[in-house]
């Protein structure tokens, strides 16, 4: 039995939600709806227009495979993540909060650095508009993978997004999963976004070759295999991993996993808040196989996790966690 389920590598990200009327969101001059990458500088920009007491800046720590680790967690599992954060007022906040969800945070806080942000400006209309700052998250590379904490765990679960980072983060997948090879433990993958595969497609499909599971959404699977339905993505990733899931949407989840291979059904729901719910699908299903379930009934609790996640706003379940995944796994 090894000390960690998985050990995420991934962007450390701590999500700025901050709600606006109208006429302060007009003031912006943003188009509503839409997510820009930022410079650390841009970013601080825009939270010092919100600084004055008036607004509720209410702070989450995140990034896609975080998500996932945290989500695995708060259902009971052990896990592990690596990822760059500063020493700056988020990057503290971001490790403090990783210990009081008892997840071991791979890397030490780097000194004199920027935390990566992404400020989520919610309007009353629901709409979300986002200015993501990377900063440091982007910096991880090959020097910041601890090996005793993947050669600890049962699965390294490896972000899309670090495919992005050619100059550091291909190199930190590389040697993940080196170090991942070399002590037995499992390799998980997930696209992220559908442009990973298609505008990194070599490098990612070197890692995918080198991988025991993936995770994707039907864009991201065709994206992959080159098809155009998800059904002939489902069947053509076969060839190319192990095991896969390929989630979609309303149409439910494909499963193929230890040699089985089923199709779970979508639990009906109204969403609020589409953010996240890939993220805890994953999660959630992780915990589901290292706990040993069949991976029907794995993906059977992710789905229902996933809908209690998108039925709220904010992509982490702060409480019932354990409770929604009883419920998942047995209605």
């Amino acid at each position: 039995m090894r000390e960690f389920h998985v050990c995420g590598l991934g962007n450390a990200i701590v999500d700025i939600f901050l709600e606006v009327d109208n006429k302060a969101f007009e003031e912006l001059g943003f188009e509503k709806g839409t997510m820009r990458l930022v410079s650390p500088d841009e970013q601080q920009e825009l939270l010092a227009k919100f600084h004055d007491g008036s607004y509720d800046l209410r702070l989450v720590s995140g990034g896609s495979v975080a998500n996932s680790v945290i989500g695995l967690s708060q259902l009971g599992g052990k896990a592990a993540f690596i990822g760059c954060v500063g020493d700056d007022r988020y990057g503290l906040h971001y490790a403090e909060e990783f210990t009081q969800l008892s997840i071991d945070l791979g890397n030490p806080v780097l000194v004199g650095k920027t935390t990566g942000t992404c400020v989520a400006i919610i309007t009353p209309d629901a709409e979300r508009t986002m200015r993501t700052s990377l900063a440091v998250s982007s910096e991880l590379a090959a020097k910041h993978v601890d090996a005793a904490r993947i050669a600890a765990s049962e699965w390294l679960f490896i972000e899309g997004y670090v495919f992005a980072n050619a100059d550091t983060g291909q190199h930190a997948i590389r040697e993940a999963i080196k170090v991942a090879k070399a002590s037995g433990t499992k390799v998980a993958l997930t696209c992220s976004d559908a442009f990973i595969p298609q505008v990194f497609g070599d490098v990612f499909r070197e890692a995918l070759a080198q991988s025991d599971l993936l995770f994707c959404n039907a864009p991201e699977a065709m994206a992959v295999t080159g098809t155009n339905s998800s059904d002939d993505a489902f069947k053509a990733l076969e060839t190319m991993v192990q095991s896969s899931v390929v989630t979609d949407g309303p149409a439910g989840a494909f499963v193929r996993f230890g040699g089985k291979t089923a199709h779970v059904p979508a639990c009906p729901c109204q969403p609020k808040d589409l953010t996240g719910a890939g993220d805890m699908f994953a999660g959630a299903f992780l915990y589901g196989i290292t706990s040993g379930l069949e991976p029907a009934l794995a993906a059977k609790g992710a789905n229902y996790m996933s809908m209690k996640v998108i039925t709220q706003v904010g992509a982490r379940l702060h409480h019932g966690a354990k409770d929604f995944w009883n419920i998942g796994i047995t209605a």
